[in-house]
């Protein structure tokens, strides 16, 4: 019986041991990428205003496991210019990595460049106002979407012949987590009347729901360049694709917007300028 108690000590001990060498923290060492300014600038004139106030939004970009949520760039200068007409829009810094103006005049068809100067460094970036055409009709059906069990919102619009057209459409439904975007050109369809229609799935993941009588789903519709096309494609799939272990590996998406000073130290976003249509559609 002795031999035998001092055997289950033994034992014991030995767990015991065990147990507490799993405690001990192993350290990982993970590589941050290099901080750098991330610029969120889109001018955005929607039809049936002046589009005279505009915003501008500088922050940095964090490390991944950074817990500090304070990275908006409040030192900064931001000027916008119409190089067609050299009329000059000074951003006032609001001392919140915001830069606003209400004085911004929009012109189809001109080109702006934006200039951001931080940390004694020069940033540019050019882009040309985008018009977008009307809304024809917003409506609603089962029998045309990927799932006829499913309601579907329905936009008709004419698309404008002989000239390469691009489109951002953006969802949102009040409660959904986030929005559903999507960009698409016209190659296939110049000159023709143009529906698009969007459903959506249950999906808990995204706290989304598909669509019922009663929903309303707000709907922006943005005419933009072929580059912002280009990069909002990219972003999308991306996006879309993230959790998805066969998707292909993602890649360091670069905006338009360039480090004159220092290539080396380019910067996040993109300087978009676009006119858009809002509207809104509630499900019958």
């Amino acid at each position: 019986m002795k031999k035998s108690y001092f055997k289950h000590i033994a034992i014991l001990v030995a767990a015991g041991l065990s147990l507490f060498s799993c405690e001990d923290v192993i350290e990982v060492d993970v590589p941050e990428g290099q901080i750098r300014l991330v610029i969120e600038a889109s001018l955005d004139w929607e039809k049936g205003t002046q589009g005279n106030n505009q915003t501008i939004k500088l922050s940095t970009s964090t490390p991944f496991f950074e817990t500090n949520t304070s990275t908006s760039v409040t030192n900064a200068t931001v000027v916008v210019t119409n190089t067609d007409t050299n009329e000059v829009f000074n951003f006032t810094n609001q001392n919140d990595g915001t830069y606003t103006t209400t004085a911004f005049n929009p012109i189809l068809n001109n080109s702006y460049q934006l200039e951001v100067i931080y940390n004694n460094e020069t940033y540019r970036a050019t882009e040309t106002l985008m018009s977008v055409p009307d809304i024809n009709e917003v409506n609603q059906s089962v029998s045309g979407g990927l799932d006829e069990d499913l309601l579907e919102v329905n936009i008709y619009f004419d698309d404008p012949a002989g000239i390469d057209n691009y489109y951002f459409i953006r969802f949102y439904e009040d409660g959904d987590l986030f929005p559903y975007l999507e960009v698409f050109p016209d190659e296939f369809s110049d000159g023709n009347e143009i529906r698009y229609f969007f459903e959506k799935e249950d999906d808990e993941d995204n706290d989304q729901a598909e669509f019922q009588p009663g929903d309303t789903v707000d709907i922006d519709f943005y005419g933009i360049s072929e580059g912002y096309f280009n990069y909002m494609r990219i972003l999308v799939e991306q996006y879309y694709s993230s959790g998805n272990p066969f998707s292909s590996n993602g890649v360091n998406l670069k905006g338009n917007c360039v480090n004159v000073t220092n290539k080396e130290n380019y910067s996040f976003g993109y300087f978009r300028a676009s006119q858009f249509e809002r509207t809104s559609y509630t499900f019958q």
